[in-house]
C-alpha cells in the first residue's frame, strides 16, 4: 500500500500525545509537553477537566443520539443558555465550526430571499481570513493554498483588505448581503480588527440592511476575556458562528442569530444529522457553565495581561525574532522576523512546547484557559530556552 491509512492531508509530526493532565499532556514515549496550543483554541478547560468529563459520562450512560426530529430537552437548555449570554434569539447547533459558518451564509442569504430581495447574495469578506474548509468557507476565503485544487469556487463572494472601512463600503453593490469578518484573524496571523473598523461595519449594515456576519468559531467562548469578542466593540452582530472551545474537546458548534436575521430559517431549509445531539449539548453546557460568568472572563483577562506583558519583555531580548505581540486575552500571537513555522517546530522538537504556527510570520500562543501562574513562568522558560538556541538558517 503506498498510500497511508489516514489520509494524508495533514503533515503529522512525530508527537503521538496518548494521555491529557491540565495544561499538559503525555506522549506515547513519556514524554510531557506544556500545550499552549490547546488543541488550536479547542481544550480551553485544559485536558480531563473533571466537569466536562463527568457531564460527558454521565450522558453517555443515558443517552447519546436520537436525531432531530424529536423535541431536545438537552438542545433547549444550552440554546436558552447561549441566548442569555449573547445578542441573540436563536441557536442551530452543528458539528463543527465550519459548518457553523455555513449556516450562518446560508442565514445571511435567506434573510435577503425572505424580504424579497432575491439578488442580494453576495457576502463582502477580508483578505487572509480562514473560514472554514467546505467549498462554501474556503470560497469566502481569498487564500490560494485553500482554493488550489478545488476550482471552480463557488459565486457570492468579494474580497478586500482587512481593517479598511473605505474598501469595505466601496465594495458595496446591488448584490451585497452582507459581511463575513473575523474580529480577531486566528490563521491570518491574530490581526485583531480596530474598533473603528468593526463599528463601521455595523453601521454599513445598518444604513443598507445588510447583515453583519462574525466568525467567531477561534476567538468566541472567553477566549478574548469576554464571552465574545464583539463585545470589544460595543456592537453587536446580526449573526455569529461560534465553535472550538464550545465544546471544550468535544466536537460541536453553532450559529447564533437575531430573531430579524433568522426569519427565513424555517421547516426545512436547514439541517443536520447529528448536531444538537445530546451527548454534544452535554458537553457544551459544562463549558458555558465553568466559563459564562464575571469571574472566570475576569481571570482569563488577568492571565492574558499577565502573559502578555511577560511577552513584551521578552522580545525586546530577541529584536532579531520577533517584533510585536498581538491579540487579546488569552489569544495572542508573536509576529516573527522569520518564517514562524520553523520556530514552532523547534519548540516542539527540543523544548516540549507546544504553540501553532499561523499566517504573516505570526506564532500563536493559545493556552487553556485555566492557566496558573505556574504555567505561565514554565511557558516563559521553554520559550526563553528555544529562542535562544533557536538558529533559522538551520531551521530553513
Amino acid at each position: 500500500m503506498s498510500i497511508t491509512e489516514l489520509m494524508p492531508v495533514y503533515p503529522r509530526c512525530d508527537v503521538r500525545p496518548v494521555k491529557g493532565d491540565n495544561c499538559h499532556f503525555i506522549t506515547d514515549d513519556g514524554r510531557r509537553f506544556l500545550d499552549f496550543a490547546s488543541g488550536i483554541a479547542v481544550n480551553l478547560l485544559g485536558h480531563s477537566h473533571p466537569a466536562l468529563i463527568g457531564a460527558i459520562q454521565k450522558q453517555a450512560e443515558t443517552l447519546m443520539h436520537v436525531s432531530n426530529l424529536y423535541g431536545s430537552p438537552q438542545g433547549e437548555e444550552l440554546a436558552k443558555q447561549l441566548v442569555d449570554l449573547t445578542f441573540g434569539d436563536t441557536v442551530f447547533f452543528t458539528n463543527s465550526g465550519a459548518e457553523a459558518v455555513e449556516c450562518a451564509i446560508k442565514t445571511a442569504r435567506v434573510y435577503h430571499q425572505a424580504v424579497g430581495n432575491d439578488e442580494k447574495f453576495e457576502l463582502i469578506t477580508f483578505n487572509n481570513a480562514f473560514h472554514g474548509r467546505t467549498m462554501a468557507t474556503i470560497s469566502a476565503s481569498n487564500q490560494e493554498k485553500m482554493h488550489k485544487g478545488f476550482y471552480p469556487m463557488l459565486p457570492g463572494f468579494r474580497y478586500v483588505d482587512f481593517n479598511d472601512l473605505e474598501a469595505a463600503k466601496a465594495a458595496i453593490g446591488p448584490h451585497t448581503a452582507g459581511f463575513l469578518v473575523e474580529p480577531i484573524q486566528g490563521e491570518g496571523g491574530i490581526r485583531v480588527a480596530s474598533e473603528e473598523f468593526m463599528q463601521g461595519l455595523r453601521k454599513l449594515c445598518d444604513e443598507h440592511d445588510l447583515m453583519l456576519v462574525l466568525d467567531e468559531v477561534q476567538c468566541g467562548v472567553a477566549r478574548t476575556g469576554q464571552m465574545y469578542a464583539y463585545e470589544h466593540y460595543g456592537i453587536e452582530p446580526d449573526i455569529m458562528a461560534t465553535a472550538k472551545g464550545i465544546g471544550g474537546g468535544f466536537p460541536m458548534g453553532a450559529c447564533i442569530a437575531t430573531e430579524k436575521a433568522a426569519r427565513g430559517m424555517t421547516f426545512g431549509t436547514h439541517g443536520s444529522t447529528y448536531g444538537g445531539n445530546p451527548l454534544a449539548m452535554a458537553a457544551g453546557k459544562a463549558v458555558l457553565d465553568v466559563v459564562g460568568n464575571d469571574e472566570f472572563l475576569a481571570q482569563v483577562r488577568t492571565m492574558g495581561e499577565k502573559l502578555r506583558g511577560r511577552l513584551e519583555q521578552f522580545i525586546g531580548n530577541y529584536p532579531e525574532l520577533f517584533t510585536e505581540v498581538r491579540g487579546k486575552g488569552l489569544m495572542l500571537g508573536l509576529k516573527m522576523t522569520v518564517e514562524s513555522r520553523g520556530f514552532y517546530a523547534h519548540l516542539r522538537d527540543n523544548h516540549e512546547l507546544m504553540t501553532v504556527a499561523a499566517g504573516d510570520n505570526t506564532l500563536r500562543v493559545l493556552p487553556p484557559l485555566v492557566i496558573e501562574d505556574a504555567h505561565i513562568d514554565e511557558f516563559m522558560d521553554k520559550l526563553s530556552a528555544g529562542a535562544a538556541s533557536y538558529q533559522p538558517e538551520a531551521a530553513a
